[in-house]
């Protein structure tokens, strides 16, 4: 099983103005609870680690995580409010988020309220985005990577949300602290700039296993992604398509990665680290595949495993 921890929000999506306001549709969504979303879609067991408020939306995203099979086991409920992100569109379909969430549930995880123990059958943790910058998460979840850290993979996003985490040096420097624990990394180039001020994604890959992850992938939208791995670089390009907006593409591409590797019996530590080229290009086409189909529909809409194999077969 994979455990996916972090926020947990609501989007809301903004359309163009008209004489009597803003017409709007509220979407359940949040990088990681998306990741959870896609991994069960994808059809392989997950669970999602957070604090979910007892209001209105925090029941329609629990309701949301029970529909797609994703294990509650992990969950809490806090009278805290539940995060609003409002997204609306540009001409590309790149989306423009703001964020409402003061004293929000989805930050309310404390490091006292983490399980005592995982079972057995959780083999991977999945972390990120602005949860990793944010208090008390950031720190419940920096205490469950370093616990459970080599017994279980760690997947890292940073997912970089400035807006939300404020201090990026401070976020850097955590995010740095982690890759000590992390398996996997994965960002996006946008992440690479914010991080580092640089579009140099080979060099920062390379620096990162460095700091210890045995695999890292940077997606890089219409150009496809990058893997690096010991002293390997794998490029693979991203298929043409019709874009609607891009909301949860790098979310779907982060489960697609892990659900492929979970699949294939490689989503183990000694797994990962015993990747061939071919299964890290197999790997990152099956994502790359999955983030594509999301593209070619309004908002985080992950594609379930069958809809990845025919749209690959479709496009061989």
């Amino acid at each position: 099983m994979i455990l996916v921890t972090g926020e947990a929000l609501v989007d809301l999506f903004i359309g163009t103005a008209t004489t009597t306001g803003f017409p709007a549709e509220a979407v359940a969504g949040g990088s990681p609870y998306n990741v959870a979303i896609g991994i069960a879609r994808l059809g392989r067991p997950a669970a999602f680690l957070s604090t979910l408020s007892e209001d209105v939306f925090g029941s329609f995203l629990a309701d949301k995580l029970a529909e797609v099979g994703v294990s509650s086991a992990y969950l809490q409920r806090c009278p805290n409010v539940t995060t609003l992100s409002v997204v609306a569109t540009d001409t590309a379909g790149q989306p423009q988020y703001s964020f409402y969430a003061p004293d929000s549930a989805d930050r309310a995880l404390k490091p006292e309220a983490l399980p005592a123990q995982l079972p057995a059958d959780v083999n991977a943790i999945a972390a990120g985005s602005y949860a990793l910058g944010v208090e008390p998460i950031a720190t419940a979840i920096e205490t469950l990577v370093q616990r459970e850290a080599g017994s279980r993979v760690i997947s890292l996003d940073p997912n970089v949300r400035p807006r939300v985490v404020g201090d990026l040096t401070a976020y850097r420097e955590r995010f740095e602290r982690l890759l000590a624990y992390a398996t996997i990394v994965k960002a996006s180039d946008e992440d690479v700039e914010l991080l580092y001020s640089t579009h140099d994604l080979t060099s920062a890959a390379r620096t990162w296993l460095q700091r210890g992850p045995k695999l890292v992938v940077i997606t890089r939208g219409e150009k496809g992604s990058m893997a690096a791995f010991g002293d390997t670089i794998v490029e693979r390009p991203a298929p043409r398509i019709d874009v609607v907006d891009t909301v949860g593409a790098g979310d779907t591409f982060h489960a697609g990665l892990l659900a492929w590797l979970d699949a294939k019996s490689l989503l183990t530590p000694r797994g990962v680290t015993g990747l061939s080229e071919a299964q890290v290009t197999d790997a990152l086409d099956f994502a790359t595949a999955a983030a594509a189909i999301v593209c070619t529909r309004r908002g985080a809409n992950p594609p379930s495993w069958t809809e990845v194999e025919r749209f690959m077969t479709e496009r061989a």
